[in-house]
């Protein structure tokens, strides 16, 4: 089985290959996001915790968290779930995933450094690795270079220089989300002013309707009280006639 060992402090990766059997006993029925002991791996790891972080099997189908077994299902899928796109609205599809528990059939097995212990691993806590990437959120960027709200964070995005394949030198920069500008606020403003033109509209021609409805209610209780006058002074003629007879 082979081992993929990540160390998000310095942002590199190791993998080793263990064969024996009775080492990764102590791997087998453990859960995802279940951290073991690194002396498992062997005595270079003493004092380091693991979290396991998922892998496949052999054939390559990812390990699904969630699903608890050590085989492979098939899942009814639909949008929003973990690998897989929908391709039309409403569809749903089987896909094969194996579950969350380490299996003797799994390949690859990616572990996660959650604690450092005294000794250096070569090749996993002995160097750092530099980010080629920093944060693009607005937010993220204040955290980084403890900015206030008052600095321009626009100038503290983490560009990169490089040559394209013209020859020219390039500086790219990432567009920074979640940035608040005025153009930002004047729309915010604008939504909300039309919201509120909206409401207020309704609420008159709501106002406006039940007057029309109470108007047209009053003239038809006055028409059918004229009409019911009008019936009695007919029916009382008519008695006065007969009874002249």
């Amino acid at each position: 089985m082979k081992i993929n060992i990540a160390c998000p402090s310095t942002g590199m990766q190791k993998v080793m290959e263990i064969d024996d059997e009775r080492r990764l006993q102590n791997l087998y029925d453990r859960r995802m996001a279940q951290e073991v002991d690194g002396t498992i791996l062997g005595d270079e790891f003493e004092g380091y915790l693991l979290r396991i972080s998922g892998g496949n099997d052999k054939q390559g189908f990812p390990m699904r968290q969630g699903v608890l077994t050590n085989t492979r299902v098939r899942i009814l899928c639909k949008q929003g779930h973990k690998g897989y796109r929908q391709r039309r609205t409403g569809e749903r599809k089987r896909k094969s995933v194996r579950g969350c528990v380490v299996g003797h059939d799994i390949a690859v097995l990616n572990l996660v450094v959650t604690q450092v212990g005294e000794k250096e691993v070569p090749g996993l806590t002995d160097d750092q690795v530099p980010r080629r990437l920093g944060p693009k959120r607005a937010n993220n960027i204040r955290k980084l270079f403890a900015l206030t709200k008052d600095d321009d964070v626009r100038k503290y995005a983490i560009a990169r220089t490089f040559t394209n394949k013209k020859g020219v030198e390039v500086r790219k920069s990432p567009k920074i989300q979640r940035l608040v500008t005025p153009i930002m606020l004047q729309r915010k403003r604008a939504v909300k002013s039309a919201k509120m033109a909206s409401i207020k509209k309704s609420k008159e021609e709501a106002e406006a309707y039940k007057k029309v409805v109470a108007q047209r209610q009053a003239e038809a209780r006055e028409a059918r009280r004229s009409l019911i006058s009008k019936r009695r002074s007919s029916r009382k003629s008519a008695k006065v006639a007969a009874s002249d007879k």
